[in-house]
């Protein structure tokens, strides 16, 4: 089988990519996922604020210890450049895993100020990534500001980048755009090299007993593919050079095989690989493997995009139509009048 796939401009061996995840912390596990077959892993995110307010921890401690000891002053005290921080421990796993893996490394920035997104995207970028995936998790709870500034402050910030870093950039994107066909379209006009669809906000709980939220997390199901699986099929054709990523939902061989079908060029996982373990990604593409077969398929390019917009009988089904049809096909339970 010809499992090659061509994503962010890079030539990967297959199309299952480990999304950002604790996983890549480790070594020996991003080792077990490149021989289980990820054919590129994306690094756990890299957060500007807790660089931020470790520097500025650190920075409080050493000047109270100057103010308050008089020995301070003549090198009682290491220097605070003697500390690696999360920002170095980032770089330098960045570095481990390049020189430990054959296949592409993509960093995941999640910045908050366009100073911290463009300084720490160059330090990635500096220190071998083959890519950045740009993690930019906003909630626009501001109510004066308007859809078409939310999307702005995305095109400013791509923008900018774009101008100061040479390796590709991907953007990870939630669904919560209200016309995100053209928004994608535009975010490609200024430079994105791929879209990753959808990232999941965590959504805060509340605890009756304490009366406070409740920050749980809660993984994702092959449920939580199908809205990806929708805008895959709708954008897939439509924008060329585009690199679509399906992430969120994938469990089982058959979620891979429905993303291809609607065009995607990468699948992205992480929940099923932190419940199964790295070995289950083999299961993963084996069982796409075995598919193939059966369907006398002999490439990914002989399938993908095969059940998308721009190539099943009735488009429609994908819009309005599959919204009456499912309503048509509820049946209720047994005793259930309706």
């Amino acid at each position: 089988m010809r499992l090659k796939t061509s994503y962010l401009g890079m030539t990967l061996k297959n199309p299952l990519v480990p999304s950002a995840s604790p996983l890549s912390r480790s070594l020996s596990t991003a080792r077990e996922l490149e021989d289980n077959g990820a054919a590129a892993i994306i690094m756990y995110s890299l957060f500007e604020e807790a660089i931020t307010a470790e520097t500025e921890t650190l920075a409080r401690f050493l000047h109270h210890q100057e103010t308050g000891f008089a020995e301070s002053a003549e090198g009682f005290l290491p220097d605070h450049h003697d500390f690696e921080n999360g920002l170095g421990r980032y770089l330098e796993q960045l570095r481990r895993l390049k020189e430990s893996l054959d296949i592409p490394v993509i960093a995941s920035l999640n910045g908050v100020s366009l100073s911290g997104w463009i300084k720490h995207a160059r330090e990635l970028e500096q220190a071998g990534a083959d890519a950045i995936e740009l993690n930019v998790y906003y909630i626009a709870a501001d109510l004066n500001q308007s859809g078409e500034q939310v999307e702005q402050r995305y095109l400013d910030l791509l923008q900018e980048l774009r101008s100061q870093i040479r390796i590709p950039i991907n953007m990870k994107l939630s669904a919560s755009f209200s016309s995100l066909g053209h928004f994608i379209k535009r975010l490609a006009e200024a430079g994105v090299d791929g879209v990753s669809l959808f990232n999941r906000f965590y959504q805060p709980d509340i605890h009756i007993d304490s009366l406070r939220l409740h920050a749980k997390l809660q993984p994702s199901t092959s449920a939580d593919a199908l809205l990806c699986m929708r805008w895959i099929a709708l954008l897939y054709g439509r924008i060329p050079h585009l690199s679509l990523g399906a992430t969120g939902g994938v469990h089982t061989p058959e979620d891979a095989i429905k993303f291809l079908l609607a065009g995607a060029d990468v699948v992205h996982l992480c929940s099923v690989l932190l419940q199964k373990g790295p070995a289950y990604l083999s299961l993963i593409l084996r069982g796409i493997e075995d598919w193939m077969e059966e369907q006398g398929f002999e490439s990914i390019e002989d399938f993908r995009g095969r059940v998308s917009a721009l190539s099943v009988p009735n488009p429609a089904e994908f819009e309005r139509t599959n919204y009456i049809q499912v309503l048509d096909s509820y049946s209720p339970a047994p005793g259930v009048m309706i």
